[in-house]
């Protein structure tokens, strides 16, 4: 499996045509220069868009990298997407809070493990305290394993290069471009974070 199979679509000739505005005026599509804006009355209050944003079910991974000294570092990053099919690059959001940030952010590669309903603990377990979430946690040689960490129990494993990092608010949006991607023969992904809690993800059957 690689990174082009998972994002790759098939996409109409028409899809690069602007679609028509129904019941809308020129006017109000491309405003005149010099015309006034619609202004925001302000931000939402922080509860108010947290309350949201758990209803917006996304998907559970564990990204991880070394730091300067060799030494394995991760968490768990539920605000992850691809980003481009050509080059193949994927997006991380991650919290400027968060004592793995400037590690992962400096680091020259890292890998993002998706994950399935059987690895709860697993993102729990990255989720937890820094200094504990390694023990007992099975790592890989494989091949790109001298790039950054590689979970063994991890489904779907995708190596990135360092594309860029971009300062968005109180987070840093890590950008990666896809270099390899390693599968273990399983279903991968299916684990997501919804309603402040964890769901599982399964294809319909019949389709």
């Amino acid at each position: 499996m690689s990174a082009t199979t998972l994002l790759a679509q098939s996409v109409p000739d028409t899809a690069t045509a602007a679609p028509p505005q129904l019941g809308l005026p020129d006017a109000a599509v491309t405003p005149e220069p010099g015309a006034p804006r619609m202004v925001m009355s302000g931000d939402i209050p922080a509860d108010e868009f947290r309350a949201a944003m758990a209803s917006l079910a996304a998907p559970v991974t564990v990204v991880t990298c070394y730091d300067r000294t060799g030494s394995p570092r991760g968490l768990t990053a539920s605000a992850v997407s691809s980003l481009s099919l050509d080059p193949p690059l994927i997006l991380v959001c991650l919290d400027r809070g968060s004592r793995t940030h400037d590690v992962l952010v400096a680091a020259d590669a890292f890998t993002l493990h998706l994950l399935g309903p059987e690895n709860e603990d697993l993102a729990r377990k990255f989720a937890g305290p820094t200094e504990q979430r390694f023990e007992n946690v099975r790592l890989t040689s494989g091949p790109t394993s001298r790039h950054a960490p590689q979970l063994a129990d991890s489904a779907l494993r995708l190596t990135c290069a360092r594309h860029d990092a971009i300062e968005a608010g109180d987070h840093t949006i890590l950008v990666g471009r896809v270099a390899a991607s390693d599968c273990q023969g399983r279903p991968a992904g299916g684990l997501v974070w919804h309603h402040r809690g964890f769901a599982h993800a399964r294809p319909v059957p019949g389709r």
